[in-house]
């Protein structure tokens, strides 16, 4: 048994310590793209599921093409994740094969990553689409419907598929949807940015006040599986009513201001822990809070014996090292790399794919106007209703407009802030903004967009390629 002293002391060894350097105004960002087969699309409905056999292909393909070494292979020996050294990009299959993600190493400058971006995507579609394959930009993949419910074969996704799908076994603890297999199908447009003790705090509040209007900016995921709730964001729901929402703390916005660094530690400290690798075997446990799990002797959980082919129990006693284990789905998030992660962002239209990282990079530029801006609002945020319920509130496809009025115009002055934040940068990346600019005027989004677009009758493949389109 570990004592709550050591507990959080190690919390504050692996997420506070990183930060007690000086900032720099570099991000790192990370794009999920959903594949998507286009032989013999319906008007409404993808009917083929992605062929694997193609995306093995363009994965040897594109690593020879660009010359990534770090390679990593599933159980079948397919690449499964590929890294540049000397940019430290890398292409993986998030999840599963029907997600391809391109993530890239920090850099200073958007307009650097958009020409890296550029050059992997125009490759990547060029040989998709002789196959009649492609990828998109939208937060979840049209084609969920008839592609294989099947992790990566490798210990971390299997594990981590297996897990969600225990759901069953807690009952009406919360809601719980019946698409444990989400994480296969829904994409995010995720930003990490530098962060500094004197500021983390401040950083995580403020940007968490933001969430409602990001939401009305940016919602991309309309899923409409469940005839009984339609989002725009349906990420939010598929996270949150998953077995990771068990734990509220470990989804969604913060439900209450954090005062100090002090208080930081103890939130994820009521964090939960759910799974960890030991002898070179992944074991999922029923989640447990970071604290709970040190004060306990011996833990139970379950792993894959591969020669079996089943799952097996362990007992094993926790260690200060399996906090390396624990994940947060926070929309914002202090990581172990000093940095503040933001990723309640669905997958944004491929024409606007730096929309997302130019955001957030010019706000945390201004962070101080941003953080006064919102917490003098009146018109919005002191109306009687929390952060979260104005979210949910303009996730919903029927949401009430009764406080739009005052989202956009509240919206309005922070894409100002981000784009004074951007000019001060120096870069010339306040022309990612535009978008945000346009849907802001039309009072749109991604999501609106599309489903204005099937309203008019326009063919799903058509559609799909319009979201794919890079100019």
């Amino acid at each position: 048994m570990i004592q709550d002293t050591d507990c959080r002391e190690a919390i504050y060894q692996k997420y506070i310590r990183p930060t007690e350097r000086a900032a720099k105004p570099v991000l790192g960002v990370e794009l999920e793209y959903p594949i998507v087969n286009l032989n013999n699309i319906g008007l409404s409905e993808v009917t083929e599921p992605v062929d694997y056999e193609v995306v093995h292909r363009l994965a040897e393909l594109f690593v020879n093409r660009f010359g990534f070494s770090g390679i990593f292979r599933d159980d079948d020996g397919e690449i499964y994740l590929a890294e540049d050294s000397g940019t430290g990009d890398t292409i993986s299959f998030d999840c599963s094969f029907n997600t391809l993600e391109l993530s890239f190493g920090v850099e200073e400058n958007i307009r650097i990553l958009m020409n890296r971006f550029r050059r992997y995507y125009t490759f990547i579609q060029e040989y998709l689409m002789k196959d009649r394959h492609t990828l998109t930009g939208m937060g979840i993949n049209p084609g969920y419907k008839v592609n294989r419910i099947e992790p990566v074969h490798n210990g971390r996704y299997r594990m981590l598929l297996h897990h969600l799908e225990s759901y069953t076994r807690y009952g009406n603890q919360i809601h719980f949807h019946h698409y444990p297999h989400f994480g296969l199908f829904s994409c995010a447009s995720q930003v990490q940015v530098d962060a500094e003790r004197e500021h983390v705090v401040e950083m995580l509040n403020t940007f968490n006040r933001l969430e409602p209007l990001k939401a009305l900016l940016f919602a991309n995921s309309v899923f409409t599986a469940d005839p009984d709730h339609r989002f725009l964001a349906s990420r939010d729901y598929l996270w949150k009513h998953s077995l990771h929402g068990l734990n509220p703390h470990n989804v969604d916005e913060y439900d209450k201001k954090i005062h100090s660094v002090e208080e930081l530690v103890r939130y994820i400290s009521s964090e939960s822990l759910y799974c960890l690798e030991r002898d070179g075997k992944y074991i999922n446990f029923p989640p447990i809070t970071v604290e709970d799990y040190f004060r306990e002797r011996m833990v139970r959980g379950e792993y894959f014996d591969p020669e079996e082919g089943r799952y097996r129990y362990a007992t094993f006693e926790p260690s200060l090292e399996d906090l390396s284990f624990l994940r947060s789905f926070k929309f914002n998030d202090l990581t172990f790399r000093g940095t503040v992660e933001f990723r309640s962002v669905c997958e944004q239209p491929v024409q606007d794919v730096m929309t997302v990282a130019a955001f957030h990079a010019g706000l945390v530029e201004k962070l101080p106007e941003l953080t006064e801006l919102l917490n003098t609002n009146v018109s919005l945020y002191q109306q009687g209703f929390s952060v979260g319920e104005l979210r949910e509130i303009f996730v919903r496809q029927d949401h009430t407009d009764r406080f739009d009025d005052a989202a956009y115009d509240l919206l309005e002055k922070v894409l100002r802030l981000a784009e004074e934040g951007l000019v001060g940068r120096g870069h010339g990346e306040e022309e990612f903004l535009r978008p945000l600019f346009e849907r802001l005027e039309r009072r749109s989004n991604p999501a609106l967009c599309l489903m204005e677009k099937q309203a008019a009758g326009r063919a799903l493949r058509e559609v799909i390629l319009d979201f794919a389109e890079l100019k």
